[in-house]
């Protein structure tokens, strides 16, 4: 079995880290940054160590393999947090990984897939991890006889109004009034939805920001209470997929590669 002990140690670091912040962030929906630093002190000297045995064993050619493809994919994982097509510490979780393991530790039950990048091995297993909440999500909504246009079924929940600030999510519904006062409701198209993720929130109401602040949101919150339920999203922060990737590609493997050699019938 390969094992590389620096490697290894820094990927001590990494899990630990993950599982805390994937605590942090189904609590709060926030990871402070400074939930990293001591992740990286471990990490930082470690994987330096990793390239220095490469570079003084003769292989330096594939240290600077893995220091190109951990820049590269650094600063996709930073464009992605930029256009808010990842959160902010969901970022930094992928950015982190690629500078601090960017080669299989060990390998994994599967073994190690051609590119050989590990933190491109936690991405997919995350996404494809990832993949099964919306169809518990749909589970949920059908046995609790809720009712939306089918792709809302997958993306969300309706809530109570009154306690839409003790939830996590953005509405996905806009509320109103018509001619005569009577609330109305229409829910946002996917597109229109779509657009003002990657214009930053453009738009869109957080129930973290009427919690955060009701007085700026008098208005919308009396006019959701006279609502009775309403739909808003749900995600699972992305934290804990990348952890569960995490740990599926250190001990299992790559998911896709998985299901490429099954295919295969290698």
């Amino acid at each position: 079995m390969m094992i590389s002990l620096p490697l290894g140690i820094a990927s001590v670091a990494v899990g630990l880290t993950l599982l805390y912040a994937s605590v942090l962030d189904h609590r709060d929906r926030r990871v402070p940054f400074r939930t990293w630093y001591p992740m990286l002190v471990v990490a930082v000297p470690s994987v330096c160590l990793f390239y220095a045995g490469l570079f003084l064993g003769g292989n330096g050619g594939l240290a600077l393999y893995f220091i190109a493809l951990s820049l590269v994919f650094s600063a996709l994982f930073y464009a992605f947090g930029m256009f808010h097509l990842f959160g902010g510490a969901d970022a930094w979780a992928l950015i982190f990984l690629c500078l601090s393991v960017p080669a299989f530790p060990l390998e994994p039950l599967w073994g190690v897939p051609p590119l050989g990048f590990f933190p491109f091995s936690v991405l997919i297993d995350a996404l494809v991890i990832n993949l099964a909440a919306p169809l518990i999500l749909f589970g949920y909504n059908l046995l609790q006889g809720n009712r939306a246009p089918l792709p809302y079924m997958f993306l969300g929940y309706p809530v109570e109004g009154r306690e839409i600030q003790r939830h996590f999510g953005f509405v996905m519904e806009e509320i109103g009034e018509d001619e005569n006062g009577a609330v109305v409701h229409r829910f946002m198209r996917i597109r229109d939805s779509l657009k003002r993720t990657v214009r930053g929130g453009e738009r869109r109401m957080y129930t973290k920001d009427l919690r955060e602040h009701p007085e700026r949101y008098r208005e919308e919150l009396t006019l959701y209470r006279r609502a009775g339920r309403i739909w808003i999203s749900y995600a699972v922060p992305f934290i804990i997929p990348i952890t569960g990737g995490f740990l599926y590609a250190l001990f299992i493997g790559d998911i896709f590669y998985m299901i490429m050699k099954l295919l295969a019938g290698v």
